[in-house]
């Protein structure tokens, strides 16, 4: 029996996490929509400082998309693990680039289809070898997990660790090193997720009709993640103010994903009861997730597609073959002669710069 309740509130948990993500990553397509709609029809646009936004109905169901994403993946943290949970949040990145690409004219290259293909054969290896943790149905049973030595040693480094690159390293090296405000970000956000898992356990027996809100773990759990979310929204919108979007985006996944795993290893000890093929699923799964948001975001804005796959294959078998070859087709294509001739001489060239011949200068 209790096997089978895991079982199905593991799916509960899964469905709640793939919803999350179509929602969240649907979120932004509405509300870009939006904010398309009113440039055209000549508002101030919101980042000259507008707010016509609040009268477009299509930004507001953006809004409201964001927020049932949001209740659903806190939903979800109370019924999966958050080895599962976490990493399939990057779907929603996978769904608002499928989106963009049918209704923002948005076109996905050859490596963002990749990505997505990636991204979605990842997340299916995940829930196949996603870890089953150990029960933990009552605030009680979470009170115990929390005052657990191994996750009091690494709660307190992550705190110390936060505090140093805060006040010492940030102000010194923030605006210029990547790494600096994503670690902040990522690292407290472990925390965070260990308060809304055991949040989720306090609503749920909320709604069985125990005492929670006299409980004073429900209230530091609450506090604590409104300082946490609120310390990574802080340092997260300061990267992506200083940094390029598609780099930020895929190493805060890698760093927070890690960090969650890490955090929910040392709390619930799941790993602890997975065989070693599971381990190595989960793990494989993980990097495959993400090699393909870095494909998806990395190259972004690199325009190549199925159609230049061949011109780009003659081009490297005519630079395997030499200028000979090239020279060779040129006089046996006319019409092409002028390119040719101009391909040749590039091909001299660059044949003689890396000879080391003054001629070519």
């Amino acid at each position: 029996m209790s096997q089978a309740r895991g079982r199905y509130d593991f799916c509960i948990g899964l469905v709640l996490a793939m919803s999350s993500s179509i929602f969240i990553g649907g979120s932004f397509i509405l509300k870009k929509k939006g904010l398309l709609r009113l440039a055209r029809k000549g508002s101030m646009r919101a980042g000259q400082g507008g707010h016509a936004y609040l009268k477009e109905w299509l930004w507001w169901a953006g809004l409201l998309s964001m927020g049932a994403g949001e209740v659903a993946n806190f939903a979800a943290y109370a019924f999966a693990p958050a080895t599962l949970v976490t990493p399939l949040g990057a779907l929603s990145v996978l769904v608002s680039a499928i989106l963009s690409s049918f209704f923002l004219n948005e076109k996905l290259n050859l490596h963002g289809k990749i990505g997505c293909l990636l991204s979605i054969l990842g997340s299916t290896v995940m829930v196949i070898h996603a870890p089953q943790e150990e029960e933990v149905e009552t605030l009680d049973e979470m009170s115990n997990k929390l005052r657990d030595p191994g996750f009091v040693v690494f709660a307190t480094l992550v705190v110390i660790v936060s505090l140093i690159l805060i006040v010492v390293v940030g102000p010194r090296h923030g605006q210029t090193n990547i790494l600096v405000y994503i670690t902040i970000c990522s690292v407290i956000g472990a925390l965070s997720v260990s308060c809304v898992k055991g949040l989720g356990i306090a609503i749920k027996e909320l709604f069985a009709g125990k005492p929670v809100l006299k409980r004073p773990l429900s209230w530091i759990l609450l506090l604590s993640l409104i300082v946490c979310v609120s310390t990574q929204i802080n340092y997260l919108n300061r990267a992506l103010d200083i940094f390029n979007t598609s780099i930020v985006t895929p190493i805060y996944y890698v760093i927070f994903t890690t960090s969650v795993l890490t955090c929910s290893a040392i709390l619930f000890k799941e790993w602890q009861h997975m065989a070693a093929d599971d381990i190595i699923g989960t793990f494989s799964g993980f990097l495959t997730i993400i090699v393909g948001i870095f494909l998806l975001h990395a190259f972004k804005d690199v325009n190549f597609t199925l159609a230049n796959l061949p011109v780009s294959l003659r081009k490297d078998d005519r630079a395997a073959n030499g200028s000979l070859l090239s020279t060779y087709d040129c006089f046996n294509h006319d019409e092409e002669n002028s390119t040719c001739v101009s391909e040749i001489q590039s091909t001299e060239s660059l044949s003689a710069r890396r000879n080391g011949s003054l001629s070519a200068f």
